[in-house]
């Protein structure tokens, strides 16, 4: 699959999906470093793609806070240097890449989507850790992409590349659309709730949201720190992949993909399926339908009883969580704060520190719980990854699919599977055990290589 153009082929024809035609940066992260290592490509060359897809398309898509123009172009040369003098840096050399704007980059201002704190912020010191691990894998960064205030659910000023009148989802919605859009083969995010997911859903791309606390969160602004979630955004599963080695420093192990027809998936009811859009849930069955016809044993498994009030505990340990960390500020800067995230702060400054404890407990059962459904050597949970297609931008969307996973720190992979009647992308997330993302990212790399036409 390395190389190829995505395309899903939907066993139903009506969800049929194909990925929208853009420039060459949106090729695979391997394709594009096999094609500098063959001197087809330079990182310059890249770069100057990049920038000149941004130049000529964020001005309506709005997914930028800011360009390093001259910064990339002088890692791009001193990339391509490198190379002539066969010194590769990692599994991103030379690779642009976007940085959601809650991340610190030396040199630039974090802003966190509130325009108080673009104008009173000294520029980052140092790099997040994050950033560090991509720039020590080669990575290029390109710059900062947009994100909703303080990483929350106020609609961005970003548009949907699918259409203007369509959410790209929050929180980082500059990173998914920029990637969508051809801007950056991939790009960074973070997810509390559900936002890489939902977003990497909404602009037809695929997000991971890895096991909590694998990738550090040091010099990342919080939004709750024992739900916030770093993780990457891109075009293909395998993307996700390089882009986890880079973040965790892994070393790149070349693995035979799992068969299909060896993987036991569990499809996992009573998951908030009365809010799932018909037309997602007809896709999502067709998508199961054909894992199985591939060979894959689907097995029905019902979400456990701790389930219940999952959204409430998950919204009261979030809110608290932020409420701690913005209360001085949200007290002398309330008029910078958006409505979704300044409600947020107050139900986190009335929750007592008894029902935040109880929140907590049902964290920690819910978990266990969680863990248990994989047992009889289930590979990967499926569910749904958003409730449906794009919304209106008036909204972020519905992160019910997705925060359950935030909840209990469990790895998630999602992928799209068709495009609703308004040619609007609908997406797959698998779910695996805690610790196990590299096996998952297998799972899930299998089950959409599937989906991809025979070359």
């Amino acid at each position: 699959m390395n190389g190829t153009k995505i395309c899903w082929v939907h066993a139903v024809s009506e969800y049929s999906y194909r990925a929208i035609s853009l420039m060459e940066p949106t090729e695979s992260i391997s394709s594009l470093l096999a094609a500098m290592r063959s001197g087809t490509l330079t990182s310059m060359g890249l770069v100057e793609r990049c920038l000149a897809r941004i130049e000529a398309a964020d001005r309506d898509l709005r997914a930028w806070i800011s360009v390093n123009a001259s910064g990339a172009r002088a890692d791009a040369l001193r990339a391509d240097e490198n190379l002539a003098r066969g010194v590769v840096l990692g599994v991103l050399h030379g690779i642009p890449i976007g940085i959601k704007d809650i991340v610190d980059v030396a040199g630039t201002v974090t802003g966190a989507g509130s325009p108080l704190r673009m104008k009173s912020q000294p520029p980052a010191e140092r790099d997040a850790a994050l950033v560090t691990a991509l720039r020590r894998a080669g990575a290029i960064i390109i710059g900062k992409t947009v994100t909703t205030q303080f990483a929350c659910f106020d609609p961005p000023p970003t548009n949907n590349p699918r259409g203007a009148d369509r959410t790209p989802g929050g929180s980082s919605s500059g990173s998914a659309a920029a990637v969508a859009a051809g801007m950056v083969p991939a790009a960074i995010g973070s997810q509390t709730g559900g936002s890489i997911t939902r977003p990497a859903s909404y602009c037809g791309v695929c997000g991971m949201k890895p096991t909590f606390q694998t990738v550090s969160l040091d010099g990342v602004v919080p939004v709750a720190s024992s739900l916030d979630h770093p993780g990457p955004i891109a075009r293909t599963v395998g993307d996700l992949r390089i882009m986890l080695q880079a973040l965790t420093g892994t070393a790149c192990v070349e693995s035979e993909l799992p068969a299909i027809s060896g993987l036991r998936l569990g499809r996992l009811r009573q998951f908030f399926e009365d809010r799932v859009d018909p037309e997602l849930s007809d896709a999502l069955n067709a998508t199961i339908d054909r894992f199985a016809s591939a060979g894959a044993t689907i097995v029905d498994i019902d979400v456990p009883d701790e389930f219940s009030d999952v959204l409430v505990h998950h919204r009261r340990i979030m809110a608290t969580e932020a409420a701690a960390w913005h209360r001085e500020r949200f007290r002398e800067h309330r008029d910078d704060y958006g409505p979704c995230v300044a409600s947020l702060i107050e139900d986190g400054l009335r929750t007592s520190f008894d029902d935040y404890l109880a929140s907590k407990a049902h964290q920690l059962a819910l978990t266990t719980a969680m863990a248990a459904q994989f047992k009889d050597s289930i590979d990967a949970l499926l569910t749904p990854a958003t409730t449906g297609p794009a919304p209106d931008a008036a909204t972020t969307g519905d992160p019910c699919m997705n925060a359950p996973w935030s909840y209990t720190g469990l790895p998630t992979v999602s992928f799209p599977i068709g495009l609703s009647t308004d040619r609007l992308p609908l997406a797959i997330q698998l779910a695996g055990p805690h610790r196990h993302d590299w096996r998952l990212l297998d799972v899930a790399e299998a089950c959409e290589s599937l989906l991809l036409p025979v070359a």
